[in-house]
């Protein structure tokens, strides 16, 4: 659980901050919701549209580590609130905001119109400054931010727990900022004060930036070539590796590849092709058998990213090293931690799940024998050898879990699977006792691995059986 000190902690150290309660959408636009009243002491230590550590020195903030991201506790206007910590973007955002309104007051806003992954069409957002955002130690009085309109536009279900937003830049550009993947925490260093003592294990590199997106050179072989690389570090996507198709630059996508759902940006669903790379090169440090994906153009052409870079480093890479990131001085330090060797695995069954709300189930009642038993029904008599039980059962409320996305010809879709499809167990293990994550690492397993599947359908429960096909796996000529 985060440990996060309350928002009195920080009114009483420096500052008093006065919210008024948020009416109407008219409200946020024409008036003026909160006041400031910051005493000589906040002046004199917190400057404007920079984040400032209290302490002066460092602080370590401690992150959940799901599906290759990192999620990280952060304080907005005085709630609480769980942030995605995202490297690929420029401003904060904030998701799903009119269900966080009655307790969430963002100021000075005006409506606009922003571009994200996706082919679809822009999406509108509330642009918004003076907001004061607190993660761990590091306050910012004077933080811009976007704040979402559409409701619809929220990775929470996709990843099983609340997410409330995206930060990004804001705290790079103020901190020499060290991930460390192995133990999940970020720690921030006051770029004034830091002192680097960090082994020969570590190598470093320097940062371009595009959009104030950080882009490290790397390298790439495929069929059979090395080609040098710029990507985006993306801390914000759970895939290993990104590349945008170029035969001119000798990144073709390579022949043993499949169709494939990638995810969902800020602007839509993205699509394009699964294969793998023979190796993935970042300094003297290498990894094999690499999955990279290749997103559709259409995915990604509004976003102005071609000829700037080649791709994305993504989550299943970046987790394998530990970093310290130096915006300032454009460098970055890595060394690999204990994940490196891990194989890396995608999902076989072209299933994609996610939470659709909660259900009420009925639950057999269980002894530590593993009998239910009801004592005040028991019969039994000195000469019989049969015991009657009574079962007791209980009504629970657990999270609902559906088909959200479905590959066409995968295995799943061959076996007769349906989007909307509730999901009740697979292979026995009932759904409502595991994370999401839990549930869909079942799709992570060896090639022709059996999969047993529960759904509901319609009020109707059906049962399934289909076997993992790994379409990456080289296929024998013989």
């Amino acid at each position: 659980m985060y440990k996060i000190k309350p928002f009195n902690y920080y009114l009483n150290k420096s500052y008093v901050y006065f919210n008024q309660p948020l009416t109407s959408f008219a409200m946020i636009i024409k008036k003026k919701l909160s006041i400031f009243l910051v005493i000589g002491y906040a002046l004199s230590v917190f400057s404007q549209e920079n984040f400032e550590l209290q302490n002066g020195k460092s602080d370590k903030i401690h992150f959940k580590f799901v599906n290759n991201l990192i999620i990280i506790p952060v304080i907005v206007n005085g709630a609480s609130l769980s942030f995605l910590l995202d490297t690929g973007v420029s401003r904060p955002i904030i998701f799903n905001f009119f269900n966080l309104k009655d307790k969430l007051s963002i100021h000075k806003t005006e409506l606009i119109q922003i571009q994200g992954l996706g082919n679809e069409k822009p999406i509108e957002v509330l642009q918004s400054s003076n907001n004061t955002v607190i993660i761990g130690e590091a306050i910012n009085l004077n933080q811009d931010l976007f704040a979402i309109v559409d409701s619809s536009i929220n990775f929470a279900p996709s990843l099983g727990i609340p997410i409330h937003g995206i930060i990004g830049y804001d705290v790079f550009k103020d901190f020499i900022v060290e991930v460390n993947y192995s133990r999940k925490f970020i720690k921030l260093y006051n770029p004034k004060t830091y002192s680097s003592k960090l082994s020969k294990k570590w190598r470093v590199s320097s940062l371009k930036f595009y959009n104030k997106k950080p882009i490290i050179e790397a390298n790439v072989t495929v069929n059979e070539r090395e080609v040098p690389v710029n990507l985006l570090i993306d801390t914000g996507g759970s895939d290993a590796l990104w590349l945008f198709e170029d035969s001119s630059q000798w990144l073709p996508v390579p022949k043993q590849n499949f169709n494939d759902f990638l995810g969902k940006g800020l602007s839509g669903s993205i699509f394009g092709k699964r294969a793998v790379v023979h190796s993935f090169r970042l300094k003297d440090f290498q990894l094999h058998k690499v999955n990279v994906a290749f997103p559709d153009a259409s995915s990604i052409n509004k976003t102005n990213i071609y000829g700037l870079r080649n791709g994305s480093l993504l989550g299943d890479v970046l987790h394998r090293f530990n970093w310290v990131f130096d915006y300032q001085s454009q460098k970055v330090r890595f060394k690999k931690n204990k994940h490196f060797k891990a194989p890396f695995k995608y999902n076989k069954s072209g299933i994609m799940m996610q939470y659709a709300g909660v259900r009420v189930v009925k639950k057999q009642i269980k002894t530590s024998n593993g009998f239910t038993e009801d004592t005040s029904n028991l019969n039994a008599s000195p000469n019989s050898n049969t015991i009657n039980f009574s079962y007791h059962y209980k009504l629970e409320i657990v999270p609902e879990l559906i088909i959200s996305d479905l590959r066409p010809n995968s295995p799943a879709f061959n076996a007769g699977l349906q989007i909307g499809d509730v999901v009740l167990s697979i292979n026995t293990q009932d759904l409502s006792a595991l994370t999401l994550q839990k549930a869909i690492e079942q799709f992570y397993g060896k090639d022709g691995k059996l999969i047993r599947m529960t759904i509901e359908r319609h009020g109707v429960v059906f049962k399934y059986e289909f076997r993992l096909r790994d379409l990456l796996q080289k296929k024998s000529t013989n």
